[in-house]
C-alpha cells in the first residue's frame, strides 16, 4: 500500500510539471504573436517638393515681391495644379506680377491668381473662358444697399411697363417683373474688384460675368426697363423656376375667374348703334370689353318693357 501511494504521487507530480511546462510554452507563444500584431509597420517617408506660398495675406492689385512669399516642403502627391516651385520663377525684377485674386497666408500661389510676367492687373484677367463682362447701373436700393461684393452670386430682375396702344383711358397700362438671369458672378463693384473685400459699399455700377447672349439680354433689358439685383445665399448654385409677376399679384383683393370666384359685374352702355360693356372690379375700376353692335329693335323693346315693369 505504501509503495503504490508513492508511485501515484510521483506520477501526479510528473503530470503536473508537464502540464505547467506546456501551459507556459503556450502563453509565451501567444505573447510573441500578439507583439508581432501590434508592432508598427514602418512607412516610407513621403516625397516632398518645394512650393511657393504666401507669407502674408495678399489682396487684389498687390505687386508681388520676395518679401510676400516663401518656399515650403509639400507632399508630392498633394501638390495642386498651377503652383510655382521657386520664388525666382515667380518674381523677376524687370517683369512684376500682380495679384488678381486674394491669397491667404500659407496658401499656394497659383498661376491663375496672379498676372503673367509684366502684365497689368486688369479686369479682363478675371473673366472666364467664353464669358463677357457687362456693367449694370444701380443705386442704393437696386444694388441691395451696397451689400453685394465682388465674388458674390446674384439673380438679375427686369422690370418694365407695358403701355397700351388704345386711346381709351379706361384701358390700363401694366407693369411686370421677370427674372432674366440666375446665379451670375459679380466681378466688380464700381472700380473695386477685390473678392475678399468685407466692407459694404454703395455702388453706382455693378460688373457681372455673363455669356455673350446674356450680355445681349442685359443691354436690351436696360434700354427698355429697369434692372435690379437679388443677392443669393452663399454657396447656392441651383436655378429656381420663376414666373412673371404683375400688378395683379400685388393685391389679394377680389377673386379672379381662374380661381373659381364670382365674376365681376358687367355694365352695358349703348350709344347710337354701338354697344360697349364695362367690367366693374372691386377696386372701383372699370375695364372696357370689346364693343358689340346694338341690339335689334325687338330686343330693345323687350328690354324697355322689362324696365317699365320693374319700375
Amino acid at each position: 500500500m505504501r509503495f503504490s501511494s508513492v508511485a501515484i504521487l510521483t506520477i501526479s507530480i510528473l503530470c503536473a510539471g508537464v502540464a505547467a511546462f506546456l501551459a507556459k510554452s503556450w502563453l509565451e507563444n501567444q505573447a510573441a504573436a500578439n507583439r508581432e500584431l501590434v508592432q508598427p509597420v514602418a512607412h516610407a517617408a513621403p516625397k516632398l517638393r518645394k512650393v511657393v506660398v504666401a507669407a502674408k495675406p495678399l489682396r487684389f492689385g498687390t505687386e508681388l515681391g520676395a518679401r510676400h512669399l516663401r518656399e515650403v516642403d509639400w507632399p508630392d502627391k498633394a501638390i495642386p495644379k498651377g503652383v510655382f516651385t521657386s520664388i525666382d520663377d515667380l518674381v523677376k525684377p524687370d517683369k512684376l506680377r500682380i495679384v488678381l485674386s486674394a491669397i491667404e497666408t500659407n496658401e499656394p500661389v497659383l498661376k491663375w491668381k496672379v498676372t503673367g510676367p509684366g502684365q497689368r492687373a486688369s479686369l479682363s484677367a478675371l473673366i472666364g473662358d467664353g464669358m463677357k463682362a457687362v456693367t449694370i447701373r444701380v443705386n442704393d436700393v437696386l444694388g441691395v444697399a451696397g451689400f453685394i461684393l465682388p465674388g458674390d452670386r446674384v439673380d438679375i430682375l427686369h422690370t418694365r411697363k407695358k403701355v397700351s396702344d388704345s386711346e381709351d383711358e379706361t384701358v390700363q397700362s401694366t407693369a411686370f417683373t421677370d427674372v432674366i438671369m440666375q446665379n451670375i458672378r459679380v466681378l466688380a463693384i464700381d472700380q473695386l474688384a477685390d473678392d475678399r473685400s468685407e466692407k459694404p459699399k454703395l455702388a453706382k455700377a455693378v460688373t457681372v460675368e455673363v455669356p455673350i447672349d446674356g450680355a445681349q439680354k442685359l443691354v436690351l433689358a436696360a434700354s427698355v426697363g429697369k434692372l435690379s439685383l437679388a443677392l443669393r445665399e452663399a454657396g447656392e448654385t441651383t436655378k429656381s423656376a420663376t414666373r412673371r409677376i404683375g400688378l395683379q399679384d400685388l393685391s389679394q383683393r377680389g377673386l379672379s375667374k381662374s380661381s373659381g370666384g364670382p365674376a365681376a359685374p358687367v355694365i352695358g352702355v349703348t350709344r347710337s348703334l354701338k354697344r360697349t360693356e364695362y367690367s366693374v372690379r372691386r377696386d372701383d375700376r372699370m375695364l372696357r370689353k370689346p364693343s358689340v353692335h346694338a341690339p335689334t329693335n325687338k330686343t330693345s323693346e323687350t328690354e324697355l318693357s322689362r324696365h317699365d315693369r320693374s319700375n
